[in-house]
């Protein structure tokens, strides 16, 4: 069989091809998901609000419309459907009320006799929320919610309609990130622009890219709300060295004997809107209690204290269960040559619980020699592709 030579020019042409066809499609692939999502909590929200003005004339109606939902929804479809995620589903839905989508997705515009919601905006037609509420058309949805779900949940967070809506504008306009959006809203851009003098200059000066601005096809789809969405795991590291160091020190402290019991690696939690993830979390059997660990690559500060005791009180409210005490914390700092190992003890609501869990944890020096220990020898092997075993 004769084998055909490819030229390298018509090669490197053919690649570059695909390879613009492929990122092309990553990011049109990100940007539906987002969009479906979008629409589908919106819909959500509609019909949430949709219940509470059957219902407004009982007591705690509208608390209890978001509390069970909640619960039901997370043991069928997991994480995504807590309290949290569905009270901004219902803020959307009445911050962008029918009116305004369906004058985008028809171009008709609504009847001003019709139902009003809470926002003070009416509904559209019964004929049309009837036929919403059967089969509701996502992909029709999907063309007015072209801001990714995240964006849309930090708009939220902006109080005024006026200054909400201008940060959605430029925002479409000019292409803005969810970290751009983030960094203007943050900023004040619209109370700045209010008081300048020289409007168009700043917004030039708001419009200029700053490094990490750009997501990337990947990290959009890694999103969490999208990875809880498609119920897909998300459990990763930035580093390949962050990854290794994680993974010895659960085999590490799972081999100091039978108290220690692995629950999870990289566990989300959302508060606000902001993400963060622990980096891993044991329960320990004698102690009762969750062990919440976060890895620092760099030298330990009095902020990763403060996150530490941000991840307890979380853990506390949210994944301790009756019967536990509380959670406690460890801090790793895995700086080259300086590694130390800090437990969190200050939420727990006594001493004598204090001093029991400093008797039966781990000593912090030994924690902090196996974390030097395993850096250097990871650093030595190496840390192309997939890290070795630590002896």
């Amino acid at each position: 069989m004769t084998k055909v030579a490819i030229v390298p020019g018509d090669y490197a042409g053919l690649q570059k091809e695909v390879i613009s066809v492929v990122e092309s499609a990553r990011r049109t692939a990100a940007r539906n998901v987002n969009a479906v999502m979008t629409a589908a909590y919106w819909e959500i929200g509609r019909r949430i609000v949709a219940s509470e003005q059957g219902g407004q004339a009982r007591a705690g109606y509208g608390q209890a419309l978001i509390a069970r939902p909640a619960d039901d929804l997370t043991r069928r479809f997991g994480r995504g459907f807590g309290k949290a995620n569905l009270a901004s589903m219902r803020a959307f839905y009445i911050a962008w009320p029918e009116t305004e989508i369906f004058q985008t997705v028809s171009g008709k515009s609504v009847a001003s006799e019709n139902v009003q919601t809470p926002s003070g905006k009416s509904l559209p037609p019964k004929d049309v929320v009837d036929a919403m509420a059967t089969a509701p058309d996502h992909l029709a949805l999907a063309t007015r919610f072209t801001l990714p779900w995240s964006a849309y949940v930090r708009l939220l967070s902006v109080k005024t309609a006026a200054a909400r809506a201008f940060y959605e504008t430029e925002a479409l306009r000019e292409g803005w990130s969810v970290r751009q959006l983030d960094r203007q809203i943050s900023s004040q851009l619209y109370e700045r622009l209010a008081l300048s003098r020289n409007k168009a200059a700043l917004l030039r000066k708001a419009a200029d890219v700053q490094p990490g601005d750009i997501m990337t096809p990947e990290e959009a789809i890694r999103d969490p709300f999208v990875l809880e969405f498609l119920d897909i795991r998300d459990e990763y590291s930035e580093s390949d060295l962050e990854a290794a160091l994680i993974q010895h020190l659960a085999d590490f402290l799972l081999e100091l004997g039978d108290d220690f019991a692995y629950v999870g690696r990289q566990r989300r939690l959302r508060i606000d809107d902001t993400w963060f993830r622990v980096d891993l979390v044991f329960f320990h059997r004698r102690l009762k209690c969750l062990v919440i660990i976060d890895l620092k690559v760099g030298r330990f500060s009095y902020a990763d204290a403060g996150q530490m005791h941000l991840y307890l009180n979380y853990a506390r409210e949210h994944w301790m269960k009756p019967g536990e005490n509380p959670p406690v914390g460890l801090i790793l700092c895995a700086e080259k040559g300086a590694a130390e190992a800090h437990y969190a003890l200050d939420n727990l609501p006594n001493r004598i619980l204090a001093a029991e869990y400093q008797t039966v944890l781990p000593d912090e020096t030994l924690i902090a020699k196996e974390l030097e220990r395993s850096r250097a020898e990871l650093e030595r092997r190496g840390m192309s592709g997939e890290p070795g075993e630590v002896e």
